[in-house]
């Protein structure tokens, strides 16, 4: 009597299983990872040493954003729109990913050993242009939509009149519709924020680093923080913490934070995906 033996198949139900589960995973050979709360941490910690690797040049978007703060702080006073301070430092967190380009740049250069300077970090906004515009729209979009919410919350509290500059911190905070029209305004721009998060988390920097388009860029980074949910939200309000803490400073905080912030976005997006096996090729532009 012959003994045989049956080969080891994966039965063709299971390879469709395990294809389609890379194909819910990822795109375009980019795979989404799972990581956990302590990430964060790791991330603080690796944008800290960019930072202290090319101090210049954090330190220049830092001050960037600061004196923007400024000019925007100087135009609601004159406009008579001061009540309008708070929302808009809100709203800065809406945009500031897109602002952030240079310094994902420079936390690019630095993983691959090349050599970085205001110059070359100014090359990231060279990639993928017309890709890197469409999310700024998307953005700016946003930006506009929640400063007319804003602007609408503030009516609907205050009978259509704005509190004057004398009285405004008394009546956004401490009048008796104070806690109600805070808890409202929290509500909806968290609502904003997450949105936000969630569109740009990966896809900007996707953008900086791989010849991608920008459905893929947004599918992904959507999906990335689907996936983990629970943990990114801790990491989008460590975010907003620190940004509020520059910016509670009068502003000036916030040329070190931007930079920290933007270094560790960079790490946090090569954190949160495997692009071993992308389709995609790594961008690379010549800079004179």
């Amino acid at each position: 009597m012959t003994n045989s033996t049956t080969p080891n198949v994966t039965p063709p139900t299971e390879s469709l299983a395990a294809g389609n589960n890379d194909a819910l995973n990822g795109q375009r050979g980019i795979l989404i990872r799972d990581v956990t709360s302590d990430q964060s941490g790791k991330w603080l910690e690796a944008g800290w040493r960019d930072f202290k690797r090319a101090p210049a040049i954090g330190l220049t978007y830092g001050a960037f954003c600061v004196v923007a703060g400024y000019v925007i702080l100087l135009s609601l006073f004159q406009s008579g729109q001061p009540y309008l301070t708070l929302p808009l430092g809100a709203g800065f967190m809406l945009i500031a990913p897109l602002l952030a380009v240079g310094l994902y740049e420079t936390s690019r250069r630095l993983e691959m050993g090349e050599n970085v300077t205001l110059w070359h970090s100014l090359n990231g906004f060279r990639r993928n242009p017309g890709q890197l515009g469409a999310i700024g729209v998307i953005l700016m979009l946003f930006f506009l939509l929640w400063s007319r919410v804003a602007m609408l919350l503030f009516a609907l509290f205050y009978n259509g009149t704005v509190p004057p500059l004398d009285a405004l911190i008394w009546q956004t905070f401490f009048s008796r519709d104070a806690m109600t029209f805070l808890i409202t305004g929290s509500i909806i721009g968290g609502g904003f924020a997450i949105a936000v998060f969630a569109i740009s988390l990966v896809s900007i920097p996707l953008l900086v680093d791989r010849d991608i388009d920008v459905i893929t860029a947004l599918s992904l980074s959507i999906r990335t923080f689907l996936r983990n949910w629970r943990v990114l939200t801790g990491w989008g309000a460590a975010i907003a913490v620190l940004a509020a803490c520059g910016m509670v400073v009068f502003l000036l905080g916030l040329a070190v934070v931007m930079p920290l912030l933007g270094h560790a976005s960079w790490h946090a997006y090569r954190g949160l995906i495997d692009t071993t096996n992308a389709e995609a090729p790594r961008l690379r532009r010549a800079v004179p």
